[in-house]
């Protein structure tokens, strides 16, 4: 069932999302060669704790997951997409990283993710990055009472097959709220005028995941968590939770 937010509601929600932002704000201020994933995931965990908040992604584990998600964020370098753990491996000049957050406030959550090169970026990678923030602009500016899901999927997609980019193979946004996860699923990929219509008070998190070699395929590590593009190729993934209103899309998860 989609849950409608109330304006007071989404206020809540921006206040969760906020925390989000500051987090990802953070941890990419931090992010050098030599820094870890796990201490990246510190630097968030005590943002997250100084506004009061919880951690939405330690412990969660929908099913088909093996275990329950170690970390606060996702840290995923160079071919992993999504899903990583955080761990001791030091970063080094020229990782691409996506790094995904999310936080529950007084029982709200804001979810979001950022990708950016560690020092100096090979224009590809800059590219990448570019080309997927772009993608999550457009469905952001897509995010509109009256249009449909299909309207968000293909203004997303679309554009990123013209440049040559694969799309995450079976994963996209979803609705959010109370739970991290909720309906509707929010597809990278559709044809215009198709599917759910927006109405105020939907509230979407947002994300495209490109993949640099073209491919949607992937492959899961051992873990059971992280996810890398199949043909070895770099990725980004970019997120915004995003309030549907009757005075245009509002982003919630900025600082």
């Amino acid at each position: 069932m989609i849950e409608l937010k109330t304006p007071g509601q989404i206020a809540s929600m921006r206040a969760a999302g906020r925390v989000v932002g500051q987090a990802l704000r953070e941890v990419r201020r931090n992010a050098r060669a030599g820094t870890t994933p796990l201490e990246l995931d510190r630097i968030a965990e005590a943002v997250i704790d100084d506004a009061g908040a919880a951690p939405a992604f330690r412990g969660y584990q929908p099913p088909g997951a093996p275990t329950p998600f170690p970390g606060v964020i996702c840290a995923s370098v160079n071919d992993a997409v999504v899903h990583g753990i955080p761990d001791g491996t030091e970063l080094a000049d020229g990782d691409l990283v996506s790094i995904d957050c999310g936080a529950f406030l007084d029982g709200w959550c804001g979810d979001a993710a950022i990708s950016f090169t560690v020092g100096s970026a090979d224009p590809a990678d800059a590219r990448l990055i570019d080309s997927t923030e772009a993608a999550l602009r457009r469905g952001i500016e897509a995010a509109v009472t009256g249009a449909k899901l299909g309207d968000v999927a293909h203004t997303i997609g679309a554009p990123a097959r013209a440049e040559g980019y694969g799309l995450l193979a079976d994963h996209g946004g979803h609705g959010i709220g109370r739970a991290m996860h909720e309906p509707p699923h929010v597809p990278n990929e559709g044809r215009p005028d198709r599917g759910f219509r927006l109405r105020a008070g939907l509230v979407l998190a947002i994300e495209p995941m490109l993949l640099s070699g073209g491919r949607d395929h992937y492959r899961t590590d051992p873990d059971g968590w992280t996810l890398r593009t199949a043909d070895g190729g770099r990725a980004a993934h970019c997120e915004h939770t995003v309030a549907v209103t009757e005075d245009g899309p509002v982003v919630l998860t900025e600082p």
